[in-house]
């Protein structure tokens, strides 16, 4: 059964002038993340911000909006198919399990000006 789902969308120039501000991007996202939206060159901006819209969707999936844990708590890697996925740590894992866990969906897109993100949860349902 689905207990959440949350949807983000960010403007891509927003990022832009993040590129160069290794400081900020610090604050919001995981040094392999950092990396890998790096190493997009000419797609990094539009790489950070849909992990940024990732974070804020799943705060709105929580259905409590980013409170209680930070941003950093949140990382965004794809898997070994290339398909988007989210870890948690920190306060982030422990308000999740502490709603009832369950399965983290996400879906990314991005175009010229925005990118997009959706996370579903998905609670585990035991027979």
């Amino acid at each position: 059964m689905i207990s959440g789902i949350g949807v983000d969308i960010v403007k891509n120039q927003r990022f832009e002038s993040w590129i160069g501000d290794r400081r900020r991007l610090e604050r919001y996202f995981s040094p392999s993340e950092i990396e890998w939206c790096l190493s997009q060159r000419e797609g990094a901006a539009a790489s950070l911000a849909a992990r940024f819209a990732a974070r804020e969707a799943f705060g709105k999936a929580m259905g409590t909006g980013i409170r209680g844990f930070a941003l950093l708590d949140i990382r965004v890697h794809r898997d070994d198919a290339g398909k988007p996925a989210i870890e948690l740590s920190g306060a982030a894992l422990e308000r999740f399990e502490q709603m009832g866990g369950g399965r983290i969906h996400l879906s990314l897109a991005h175009e010229r000006d925005f990118a997009v993100a959706m996370v579903v949860i998905e609670e585990v349902v035991v027979h």
